[in-house]
């Protein structure tokens, strides 16, 4: 049997296929990006053949596994539609695949692909682990019972699920050219959370975890004293986290974790309270999350001289804001350069006045040309960067030509936001800190 995956390197897309081909299924696939994506490494090391321009290895044989972003006008598509071949979405392969395994399922705006790829460390570590992560890693074996994946609300495609333990990191209003409002979202997660078979864990210090209308039983996780799973006295250092956690009023453990930010405390508790309810020893488990290098391009850092250079995923004013914080957390001494790209017109247009805010935390901030994605700037003909440039404390416009502004940048730390790799700037950044 032969898969043939439509927009291959897309982060989903590129981490199902690699579970494809450890199950010993043959895979290749088709993308339009021709630039190197840092999606297509591993796909490079599994010998997955990758295509771009002309359509090549789409036969009779292939099952075909398309993206979201690929529609039915596409001219893959439209060869695979007229071979009559059975076609999936991205989503629907997955769960046909995950359902199989003992799965957990993890969702949320913020903080599920650090979530998702700290839980499937653990249990690897603990016994093995199947995962998908939505930063491009995935891995299967048929021998593992455990399954762990990122689970994506866009579309309400989560809804596909069967997991035993539904995670909900929080709830927030994103993807706005597909959801109507907060309540169609928290709908969405209403719909998720009551496929869980065991439970979920949310965190409960969102708001709108609280207005859930589920029928499963729910677990709160969180600093404020009225959730389950409570991490108490939290010290914040530049060495990390500290916290006693206690789970239904009843001491577990303490946890000393070299993570930054309040954000990264939420996620350690998402997965030490499925841990704890698999009855995992907490200083057992303590010693494999302090193991833990990251997810790729969540806090990447590359360190040149006395610059530091951050790569992270953040696009949505929570995680920009988020990620600030942390930095800032761990090099108290240094000034903060934001460099950020905008990902799509409708989440720019939503969140122009929160993006600046968050932007305006960091000492300095540069802002892109905004990243299209799936929409066209003429059906969004009044928004563009210019409109959180001149919101911004001190700001400006950057783009690959104008690099060098980042000139006065060296000795400090300088942040890299996009989903979409900001890889010419920060290669030209680096280049020049090299020489």
């Amino acid at each position: 049997m032969k898969y043939y995956f439509i927009g291959i390197k897309g982060a989903g897309m590129s981490a199902l296929a690699l579970i494809l081909n450890d199950l010993g299924y043959e895979v290749l696939g088709y993308d339009d990006e021709a630039s190197h994506q840092f999606t297509e490494d591993k796909l490079i090391e599994r010998g997955i053949k990758i295509y771009n321009g002309e359509i090549k290895g789409l036969d009779s044989d292939c099952i075909v596994v398309r993206s979201t972003a690929i529609k039915e006008e596409h001219p893959a598509m439209q060869l695979a539609l007229d071979l009559d071949l059975k076609i999936y979405e991205y989503n629907e392969m997955l769960g046909k695949v995950a359902n199989m395994f003992d799965l957990t399922t993890v969702a949320g705006c913020h903080g599920k692909t650090t979530t998702t790829s700290l839980l499937a460390h653990v249990l690897t570590e603990l016994e093995g682990c199947n995962y998908l992560i939505g930063d491009g890693n995935g891995f299967a074996s048929k021998d593992n019972k455990k399954f762990v994946i990122e689970a994506c609300e866009y579309y309400r495609h989560f809804l596909v699920y069967e997991p035993n333990y539904a995670i909900i990191t929080n709830i927030e209003l994103d993807h706005v050219d597909y959801f109507k409002d907060m309540q169609d979202v928290i709908d969405a997660y209403s719909e998720y959370a009551n496929n869980a078979e065991k439970m979920v864990i949310a965190c409960g210090d969102d708001p709108y975890t609280h207005l859930l209308d589920i029928n499963k039983p729910i677990f709160y996780y969180g600093i404020g004293e009225d959730n389950d799973i409570v991490a108490k006295d939290v010290e914040y250092t530049s060495d990390g986290v500290s916290f006693d956690v206690f789970v239904e009023d009843n001491y577990y453990g303490h946890f000393d974790l070299p993570f930054y930010g309040k954000h990264m405390v939420l996620n350690s508790l998402a997965v030490i309270g499925v841990c704890y309810y698999e009855r995992v020893d907490a200083k057992e488990l303590c010693k494999h999350m302090k193991t833990f290098k990251g997810a790729e391009r969540r806090f990447e850092e590359t360190i040149i001289d006395d610059t530091i250079i951050v790569d992270d995923y953040a696009h949505h004013p929570t995680e920009v804001k988020a990620l600030i914080k942390a930095a800032k957390q761990k090099y108290a001494d240094k000034e903060i350069v934001a460099v950020f790209q905008p990902h799509t017109f409708s989440r720019t247009e939503e969140f122009t006045e929160a993006l600046a805010d968050a932007l305006n935390t960091a000492d300095e901030a540069y802002v892109l040309d905004i990243f299209p994605a799936r929409e066209k700037q003429e059906d969004f003909p009044e928004v563009t960067s210019k409109n959180i440039i001149k919101l911004l404390n001190n700001g400006d416009s950057i783009s690959d030509e104008t690099w060098d502004k980042l000139k006065d940048a060296k000795g400090k730390v300088v942040l890299f936001m996009s989903p979409k790799q900001i890889h010419n700037i920060m290669e030209s950044f680096k280049e020049y800190l090299n020489n």
